[in-house]
């Protein structure tokens, strides 16, 4: 199966070889009523068998995973903000997790609000990192999503510096890469992936791609609706720089905030250009050559 650069939103699996394959499935992440519980965490790791990257409370905040890794293919993601008056407008009062509006706390005379994310790997509708494996270990699903084969992978890394999300990882040991599957072999059988089958809240929704992204508009416009005018949708839109993600977002600030870059592109989008324009320049080379060659035969 091939990548294909410039495929359609809803139909990567097509582009990709699939004649005869279900919808697009993938997840959509409402931030508003996440709690921070990492239930989706363990249960990754534990169906997964991912190994467990030390659990260390470094006394700075809650988030002991800290990040995506090839050990944590979720991480849920605490990030602490003073309570300014902007958020004292919005109605965020200092203590109580309303909905729609993230956890806060108190502390001291300025509070505290807790914006908890759980990310994972974004199933890019135009992934860069099925562009630059050179061995096939990177596939494109029947599904949409993207998996890493660990027993094809080479442990060459091109693929980590090509996402544009920061997502990819090698591991120490062998340099193999990993990250989430949005537990393939559950889809395969039908079943629910492991995270949002065990997230208490459904902040961690599963489904078709088009039916989320619609269910994720409706949210925006209820929470909207309810004065909180900083929420947005981030990853549902299919003309950004990646043509939009299967795994997407609703959050309560800029992306900035939650570690998200803010506008991301498809790192291989001149990768087409840059061949041609090494070609050219190779074939240059190669006429000067010829020609001072045949100059000194002269």
């Amino acid at each position: 199966m091939t990548n294909s650069l410039w495929g359609r939103l809803d139909d990567v699996a097509g582009d990709a070889g699939y004649d005869d394959h279900p919808p697009r499935m993938g997840f959509f992440t409402d931030t508003s009523v996440c709690i921070g519980c990492k239930a989706c965490e363990v249960a990754c790791k534990e169906w997964n068998q991912v190994p467990d990257d030390g659990y260390l409370l470094t006394g700075m905040s809650y988030d002991n995973t800290g990040a995506l890794g090839a050990s944590t293919w979720r991480h849920v993601a605490f990030v602490e903000k003073s309570l300014d008056v902007s958020t004292v407008d919005l109605g965020l009062p200092a203590m109580g997790p309303p909905e729609g509006q993230g956890q806060a706390t108190e502390s001291g005379d300025n509070g505290i609000r807790w914006l908890m994310s759980s990310d994972v790997c974004k199933h890019c509708t135009h992934a860069a990192c099925l562009d630059v494996c050179p061995t096939g270990a990177l596939f494109r699903t029947e599904f949409g999503t993207v998996v890493v084969q660990p027993d094809v992978c080479n442990g060459c890394g091109y693929c980590v510096p090509a996402c544009p999300y920061g997502v990819i990882d090698q591991r120490k040991e062998d340099g193999r890469v990993f990250k989430c599957t949005l537990c393939y072999d559950r889809l395969k059988d039908g079943e629910t992936p492991a995270c949002a089958q065990a997230c208490p809240t459904e902040s961690i929704q599963y489904g078709e791609v088009s039916e989320l992204r619609q269910r994720a508009a409706n949210r925006v416009h209820e929470l909207h609706e309810k004065g909180v005018d900083v929420a947005r949708l981030y990853g549902a839109d299919p003309d950004d720089g990646v043509g939009g993600d299967g795994a997407f977002f609703l959050l309560l600030d800029e992306p900035e905030v939650y570690g998200l870059p803010p506008d991301p592109v498809v790192t291989t989008r001149d990768l087409g250009s840059m061949w041609r324009h090494v070609g050219a320049a190779a074939a240059t080379l190669v006429g000067i050559g010829v020609a001072s060659f045949v100059g000194r035969r002269r």
